[in-house]
């Protein structure tokens, strides 16, 4: 609970500013949320707790076990929310942070658990367990702070491939602008974020971005329903490069109508070249789980957009290669990325609008698990934010460059197209799998001997 709430107390925040939430409310919605969210590690240190109880000290090392089986579950359960796991910790202790290139960020998460358990573990026992038991952690520490070293220091990700230069577009603009842009309340608005866009757009070519990203949600009007879209087809044409931006999509089908958070991207010749889909949504931002169930709080989910998911992964092609984006909040699902890259992705792009967070600490947690998206799949990341934090992330999680936050910036960096593969890409998340089966089954082990002993 305590972990939680000093962590995700910002989305109290978010729910007073924009949703017109008393301070009160919001402030019990950050502790229900903290308390649903710590429910996943709830089964994983119980059963912890009586593997210490039958085996002593020795069982603090089931911990490891216990604490990534929760935190796997809650990154997959009701659409997943696997926002700043433990691993995360080390997305700037490089050398360690290069594990994830192996075993993900849990199997990160599973390592910082062995050396808290080794120092819990240290503190309860004397002589030659104690040493035994810290010689190892030392050992393991060592060996892979000396290989990720290596790893960062061959750099050989950063000679592969075909170079590319990219410009990202930050163009900071403030959210309730946005809102009041894009349902029609403030035209001048409306068209002055649409020109910063178009005149940044132009900068960073003529400063030789070969490929141009706005953020998530970056034009004030639905681009195929809008004249206007015509003119970003005309901006792509005079640029001669590719176009990345997001904007709402409406559809209507078979009598149904839908609407969707996507990404478009424009050929150089001002042609659609592909639409993705956000599949993953944010739940109470974009949807709402349970709808019905919330009944006591109807004004607050009525007014949240209704959003229908993208069914699948949509592999984007800039200059001959095979490019992915992730919308938001979706760059915190390893396993989203990892299918893009199996599916070819030789460079992982994200598109985000945290103008919501404001000052609060959610940017920065948002770019350092970008960051570890980085490392698993070997592959260069860009980001663009509306707000920030943009930048550009190399295969080992070095921050090549990254704006401020609130800053209105456009940034040309050279990155690579990657078509090697990491060891994590191929084996996926083995240890969260791992983990959950070991904690149910060590739960119903347990369980069937306490009913035994009965």
């Amino acid at each position: 609970m305590v972990f939680f709430i000093g962590t995700v107390y910002w989305t109290g925040t978010v729910i007073i500013t924009f949703g017109d939430v008393p301070v009160p409310v919001a402030a019990v919605g950050v502790v229900l949320m903290s308390a649903y969210l710590s429910l996943y590690h709830v089964v994983g240190l119980l059963v912890t707790s009586r593997v210490i109880a039958r085996l002593g000290a020795r069982g603090l090392f089931f911990a490891p076990f216990g604490w990534v089986g929760g935190e796997f579950l809650r990154g997959v359960m009701l659409s997943g929310f696997p926002w700043v796991p433990l691993g995360n910790s080390q997305v700037t202790v490089l050398p360690v942070a290069q594990l994830a290139s192996v075993l993900g960020v849990y199997g990160l998460s599973a390592l910082v658990a062995y050396v808290n358990a080794t120092v819990a573990f240290a503190l309860l026992r004397t002589g030659r367990p104690r040493m035994t038991a810290v010689v190892a952690a030392a050992v393991v520490l060592v060996s892979l702070g000396a290989w990720g070293t290596w790893r960062i220091r061959d750099g050989s990700l950063l000679r592969e491939g075909t170079p590319i230069r990219i410009g990202i577009i930050q163009p900071n603009v403030e959210q309730n602008a946005k809102l009041a842009a894009a349902d029609g309340s403030d035209q001048n608005e409306a068209r002055r974020i649409f020109t910063t866009n178009i005149a940044m757009t132009r900068d960073v070519v003529r400063r030789g971005a070969q490929f141009v990203m706005w953020p998530e949600s970056s034009i004030p009007f639905k681009f195929e329903r809008d004249q206007r879209g015509d003119e970003i087809r005309a901006l792509a044409r005079e640029v001669k490069v590719p176009l990345l931006f997001g904007s709402d999509e409406e559809i209507t089908a078979a009598g149904q109508y839908s609407i969707y958070n996507s990404a478009y991207l424009l050929e150089p010749d001002g042609r659609t070249a592909a639409v993705y889909r956000k599949i993953h949504l944010v739940p109470f931002g974009e949807f709402v789980p349970l709808r019905r169930w919330f009944f006591f709080i109807r004004p607050l989910v009525d007014s949240f957009s209704d959003f229908s998911a993208g069914e699948s992964m949509v592999m984007l092609p800039v200059a001959g290669h095979r490019v992915n984006t992730a919308i938001c909040y979706e760059v915190v699902y390893p396993s989203l990325m990892r299918d893009a890259v199996n599916q070819g992705s030789e460079l992982l792009t994200t598109i985000t609008n945290d103008g919501w967070y404001g000052q609060s600490s959610a940017p920065y947690q948002h770019f350092a698990m970008a960051a570890m998206r980085a490392i698993e799949q070997g592959r260069y990341l860009a980001r663009s934010a509306n707000t920030g934090i943009s930048g550009l992330i190399d295969p080992y999680g070095q921050i090549v460059r990254q704006s401020a936050i609130f800053e209105q910036v456009g940034l040309v960096e050279e990155a690579r197209f990657l078509t090697g593969k990491t060891m994590y890409a191929a084996i996926g998340d083995v240890v969260g799998y791992t983990s959950l089966a070991l904690t149910v089954i060590t739960a119903l082990v347990l369980w069937r001997r306490d009913r035994g002993n009965d």
